[in-house]
């Protein structure tokens, strides 16, 4: 067989190749995926086959395995059976009629009942949040259950370490989850790890990528939850991660970064059900059912407050954390306050907080000045347009400082917060927790946070935006794009 021969079988085989992939993404692609990462991926594979198939094939699928997805059903099963006679606390009276639809939607697609009689109480200042965990860690007398998506010893969080080692030497159960991929690279892992041996935790990484040990899943999908459990009396949850403000790393450091952060104290039968997101990550991670932990006897708490917890993430069949918050925007009907360091919204999303603005409510949303992550910061600002022309005042938290914080209220009654942000990996490729708070009180607490987070920032405008130049806007629509591929 002649070169020429050689080539033109060569240059057939490549086009049968490559139109044999696009006629293969045309079909795999779409299915049971939302259209816009459906055609995002199809302009990847389209543009750059090759690379956009491998690309595809390592992070397509935003499920979790088959068998940590069984679990999942297998923790829900559980939770339904085990809450379906308990009583939860009384509940406030006179409900918005639209509330009850919604906590029966969230309790339908995998959260636990509410309950009533429950405190809360919000903790903005970020040492101040980790000293107040180290005191209430200090109180245990069985058992303390920490999980966090970054957890680092260093001298900020020196205090919180030294009453697990405390603790843990009176005889304490301490049970500890992180994740790994986002621990692993980090600055103090080997330390932290270190330490946590020292003091003798029972302590385990959530959702490792080790394919030599058999554990091996899409290599971006995190364990993005933090929260702390003390005896089942007391819990912590909101967005703040045990380390330091600058998360330790060189270039956070030298552009004098620091995140802000909001957790929330709670008491009352709501801590049986941070627990239980606990006992079913442990159970995922470690196949034990931690069968010595109650989780049907509640106290009442310190408060009225109506709370529940709804988790999410690629173990369940739909987007809990997105549906949760689409049914607050359009129950809206005087003020929406978003805060959200990543705002990042889907078609639905987008068209929900605009609406809301149709129909005369009031919507602000807090975002920061500066960006920790550059394609998520341009993807977010591909969106200012069109919020500035529907009416959304959009605060930017002044640099150097990233808002952190994770929260949604509704009027003067109903709030969100948790580790969920708003954007599509949070809604489809992360594990989350969010906790639906009803309450005056709780709300106007969180009223005191948004203003002085106000007050820290600038306000953007329209006029001010629409001089930014192509070369921003180019980079943002780009960013828009990928954000996409899910």
């Amino acid at each position: 067989m002649t070169p020429d021969t050689w080539g033109w079988w060569l240059a057939a085989f490549l086009f049968v190749l490559d139109l044999s992939i696009r006629i293969t993404a045309i079909i795999v692609v779409p299915r049971n995926r939302r259209p816009t990462a459906a055609m995002a991926w199809l302009l990847a594979i389209f543009f750059i086959p090759f690379v956009g198939v491998l690309l595809f094939l390592l992070i397509g699928n935003p499920r979790l395995p088959r068998a940590r997805r069984r679990k999942q059903d297998q923790i829900n099963e559980y939770i339904a059976e085990t809450s379906e006679h308990l009583h939860f606390g009384t509940l406030r009276p006179d409900p918005p009629s639209w509330f009850p639809p919604l906590v029966e939607m969230n309790h339908q697609l995998g959260a636990l009942p509410i309950s009533g009689d429950n405190g809360a109480h919000l903790i903005s200042d970020y040492q101040g949040s980790l000293d107040a965990m180290a005191d209430e860690i200090r109180a245990a007398t069985e058992y303390v259950h920490v999980e966090f998506y970054i957890l680092q010893s260093d001298e900020s969080t020196d205090n919180f370490f030294r009453a697990l080692e405390e603790v843990a030497a009176r005889g304490v159960t301490v049970r500890v989850l992180l994740d790994h991929w986002a621990n692993r690279w980090k600055p103090r892992y080997r330390q932290t790890i270190t330490r946590l041996n020292r003091m003798g935790a029972d302590w385990h990484l959530m959702l490792p990528v080790q394919p030599l040990k058999g554990r091996m899943q899409r290599p971006d999908l995190r364990n993005h939850r933090k929260l702390l459990v003390v005896d089942g009396t007391v819990a912590f949850l909101g967005s703040q991660n045990v380390t330091d403000s600058t998360y330790n790393l060189p270039k956070n450091i030298k552009r004098g970064l620091h995140w802000v952060d909001l957790m929330v104290r709670i008491d009352g039968p709501v801590v049986l059900s941070v627990n239980a997101i606990f006992l079913s990550d442990w159970y995922s991670e470690t196949d034990q059912v931690l069968e010595e932990i109650d989780i049907t006897q509640s106290q009442s708490g310190t408060g009225d407050l109506d709370c529940q917890v709804v988790p999410s993430g690629p173990g369940f069949e739909v987007e809990n954390n997105l549906r949760l918050f689409l049914g607050l925007l359009y129950a809206a009907k005087e003020k929406i306050m978003i805060v959200s360091p990543y705002f990042v919204p889907d078609e639905a999303l987008l068209l929900a907080v605009t609406a809301a603005v149709d129909r005369g409510v009031a919507v602000e949303l807090f975002v920061s000045e500066e960006g920790d992550q550059a394609m998520v910061y341009h993807a977010q600002r591909s969106y200012y347009e069109v919020l500035l022309k529907a009416g959304v005042r959009i605060w930017m938290y002044r640099k150097p400082y990233i808002l952190h914080t994770k929260s949604l209220t509704i009027d003067d009654q109903v709030a969100v917060i948790g580790s969920s942000n708003m954007d599509m990996r949070s809604f489809g490729l992360n594990l989350e927790v969010s906790m639906l708070v009803r309450g005056e009180e709780f709300v106007a607490e969180m009223r005191v946070v948004e203003d002085h987070y106000r007050e820290l920032s600038r306000e953007l405008t329209l006029e001010e935006w629409m001089q930014q130049p192509l070369r921003s806007t180019v980079l943002d629509n780009l960013a828009r794009l990928t954000s996409a591929l899910q």
